[in-house]
């Protein structure tokens, strides 16, 4: 198994079954079998909701593989922002308590399973198509700045564009793509559990 396969192998367990052919993926054990109501809610003040934390992987996947390291625009470009019913187009990180209630409270949540999937299915696209040389090399200050001028960073633009330019293009796309998505997954299974809706497991 080569970098590549390993790498779209992992990304399926953190995405639907739709986007990587996992029935058991820790994706649809975890966010499967909820109403829209349990999506929404947050059990506690300082927890998120499950709609949040989807809309937050989806979004920093979409900005960091698409714009940052494809150079390519991101899908939410194409009209997701009006089906979403979201109108911010950062990642969420950084944002206040009133704010993650609203988005939660507002986002249309079928639009946001499919843009998630959407998302899902330009990363495999674009790693797919990887030659061993696009594994290396790093990310450039340029391609940051891209992103920034998109508003994808919200109130910790400042902070991206100082932490992000020279790192490594796999570990971006293994720590974003990857282990990003699957820590707030985790984080998911701890709403479910503190918000009585078991625990996806």
């Amino acid at each position: 198994m080569d970098a590549r396969e390993l790498f779209l192998e992992q990304h399926g367990v953190v995405h639907s079954a739709v986007v990587g052919g996992n029935p058991m993926s820790s994706a649809e054990r975890i966010l499967g079998g909820l109403s829209d109501e349990q999506m929404r809610v947050r059990p506690r003040e300082d927890l998120n909701s499950l709609a949040w934390i989807v809309w937050h992987i989806a979004r920093t996947e979409d900005v960091f593989v698409n714009l940052m390291l494809a150079g390519r625009p991101q899908v939410l470009d194409d009209a997701w922002g009006r089906r979403l019913r979201v109108g911010r187009r950062d990642i969420g990180t950084g944002m206040k308590s009133p704010e993650v209630t609203e988005l939660a409270r507002d986002v249309d949540l079928a639009a946001l399973r499919e843009y998630r999937d959407a998302v899902g299915r330009c990363t495999r696209e674009i790693v797919g198509a990887f030659r061993p040389e696009d594994w290396g090399g790093h990310v450039s200050a340029e391609a940051v700045e891209r992103a920034a001028a998109a508003g994808a960073f919200g109130p910790l633009r400042d902070t991206f564009l100082k932490l992000i330019p020279g790192r490594p293009r796999s570990m971006l796309l293994s720590g974003i793509a990857l282990f990003h998505s699957s820590g707030h997954l985790g984080e998911a299974g701890a709403v479910r559990s503190v918000g009585g809706f078991g625990t996806g497991i």
